[in-house]
């Protein structure tokens, strides 16, 4: 069988060899890579240009865009016939074309975030490493912790008040520097796109723009999610915990900074929002206004085809309704998840829309073609391309982000910036 023929749907004339080859992973893989870039612009906000009402979140954000890093490959992965020739890229990265250039910004960002972590956490790592020293009576995981974090550090065991204002320096210039990098890291997804001259829809130079805003709005979205997930464990453990322990902080104490946190990022959120939206709409309009050649199609394919996609889900429940949700006054904690949910929902309806809307029509010009996402696999070709190799890209960061949380602590950090 030819690879796409299982969920491709035929209508009026295409070509033999015309199949949907891009599936559900494609879609995955600027939208994964959408979320890395836009939690580290969420905690870059803190280190770069000093929002201390986010700094709670911003330590959050740095940890889980670190979590979500590995995730930005794994669409590729699953999506390749030989997918062990994919570590090429890595090892032997070029500018010769823009997919090979990914290995030279994909390591270069992970290194930045990496670093970045280290200053972060490393008076952290030492101070843990004297106290568990210290502790006569130790368990197991802190016998673990021990010889891990003494790695950690690296050999800095210099805690001093310059030797901090050091590592708060290294921050700021590291994050600064990783906002441009995160930003290539998507933009150039975009990028791929916007140069494809064969394709009608895609062949735009706004897409990589609507991709890196679209990405910040995303990665805020999530970040807000899972930071309320969090906050909501944290305060049902410290309930029962305080009964032991009465100096732990109160529920009440837990819910006002949830509240004001969440209320400060959702005005970033917001901001992007309106960004994103404009130049999707501008976009539409350029297209419409100019009616190329092509745009006889491309209207069959927006205003037809794809109306309920591009107009009701991704335009009406993932730009308006969140829109008018959030900036409701007296912002509570789950009108926020209802928005930022619904937000996440329109950036991934805007990929599903770009990646499978721009293979919907035949290169003929005189027919389409739809996709059928595989729901249950029958064979290893349907899983990677369905709904379960997408549901595992996606949880992927989570399992990794509660790993990560094991070692280095999101909340209630001792010292640090």
């Amino acid at each position: 069988m030819v690879h796409g023929e299982a969920w491709t749907i035929k209508e009026f004339f295409t070509y033999p060899n015309e199949y949907i080859y891009w599936t559900i992973q494609i879609v995955m893989y600027p939208f994964m890579t959408g979320l890395v870039a836009g939690a580290f612009v969420l905690s870059s906000l803190y280190h770069v240009f000093g929002v201390k009402q986010l700094k709670d979140i911003a330590r959050f954000s740095l940890v889980f865009s670190f979590a979500l890093l590995p995730t930005a490959m794994m669409p590729l992965m699953l999506h390749l016939q030989q997918p062990q020739r994919g570590i090429e890229v890595m090892m032997t990265p070029h500018f010769t074309s823009a997919i090979a250039a990914f290995g030279i910004v994909f390591s270069t960002y992970g290194m930045i975030v990496a670093a970045e972590l280290w200053f972060v956490y490393r008076q952290y790592f030492v101070q843990t490493v004297h106290e568990l020293k210290a502790k006569p009576d130790r368990t197991a995981w802190e016998s673990i912790l021990i010889p891990l974090y003494s790695v950690l550090t690296m050999g800095a065991w210099d805690i001093s008040e310059h030797a901090l204002e050091k590592d708060e320096k290294a921050v700021k210039i590291l994050a600064g520097i990783g906002i441009p990098v995160a930003c290539f890291l998507h933009g150039y997804a975009g990028f791929i796109f916007g140069s494809v001259k064969a394709n009608a829809l895609w062949m735009t130079p706004l897409m990589p723009v609507i991709f890196i805003c679209s990405a910040v709005v995303s990665g805020i979205a999530l970040c807000i999610i899972t930071y309320v997930v969090c906050m909501e464990l944290r305060k049902l453990i410290f309930a029962w915990k305080r009964k032991q322990n009465p100096d732990l902080p109160s529920t009440e104490e837990l819910k006002s900074v949830e509240v004001n946190v969440v209320t400060m990022t959702v005005k970033y959120l917001i901001m992007f929002l309106i960004l994103a939206i404009t130049l999707e709409l501008l976009d539409l309009i350029f297209r419409g206004y100019t009616a190329v050649k092509s745009w006889d199609i491309l209207r069959s394919v927006i205003y037809e085809k794809d109306f309920t996609k591009i107009f009701i889900l991704q335009y009406g429940f993932g730009n308006l309704i969140p829109f008018i949700l959030l900036l409701m006054p007296r912002l509570t904690i789950r009108r926020a998840v209802v928005g930022t949910l619904m937000v996440l929902l329109g950036v991934f309806m805007m990929r599903w829309n770009v990646v499978i809307g721009g293979q919907a029509f035949s290169s003929s010009f005189a027919g389409f073609m739809e996709y059928h996402l595989p729901i249950w696999p029958h064979d290893m070709e349907t899983f990677k391309e369905g709904f379960f190799g997408a549901l595992m890209v996606a949880v992927t960061p989570f399992v990794l982000f509660f790993c990560l949380s094991r070692i280095l602590p999101v909340f209630g950090q001792k010292g640090g910036h």
